[in-house]
């Protein structure tokens, strides 16, 4: 027969034997991040019709605002635009590419569309780290068309850094 013990002294005794048992863990050096606040990288591109149909096709998204003239000319917009995901999917090369590079993971994006993109239209991506703490950095991230300086996405991103490669 098990003795009777009151629950709290029961728990604080296993508590305490748990932590005793637990590896003590080394301290860890202090990692080298390779990117500072302040830190800028840009990428530009022209989306093509076909990317925006392979773009579809890959996603689902067949809204003929993107893939019908004859629907879009009776739209606001005038004629097919370029999905707004297609456009973040330059923030996600740069930012996986370029700065902060191989490695880095998307925790989470605020982002708006101000305007849209329309085919053939060259959009120039660029991001600028706002933010570090750790591994973890804050990124104002924007995309415009180089011709007319129009802004067709903004917002932020939240990533993690990976380690600077070892010399």
């Amino acid at each position: 027969m098990l003795p009777v013990i009151s629950s709290h002294l029961w728990w604080a005794g296993l508590r305490r034997s748990i932590c005793l048992n637990r590896p003590v863990l080394s301290r860890q050096p202090l990692q080298r991040l390779h990117i500072r606040v302040g830190d800028r990288a840009e990428l530009s591109r022209a989306f093509t019709q076909r990317d925006v149909v392979t773009f579809s096709e890959l996603t689902g998204d067949v809204n003929p605002l993107h893939l019908n003239e004859d629907f879009a000319k009776h739209t606001k917009f005038g004629k097919t635009i370029v999905h707004g995901v297609l456009i973040n999917g330059l923030i996600s090369a740069l930012l996986g590419t370029k700065m902060p590079g191989p490695g880095c993971v998307f925790l989470s994006q605020e982002i708006k569309f101000p305007a849209p993109l329309y085919v053939g239209e060259v959009v120039l991506a660029s991001a600028e780290v706002q933010k570090l703490k750790r591994f973890i950095a804050v990124i104002a991230v924007s995309c415009f068309v180089v011709e007319s300086k129009k802004t067709v996405m903004e917002g932020w991103v939240k990533v993690t850094v990976p380690e600077a490669p070892s010399s």
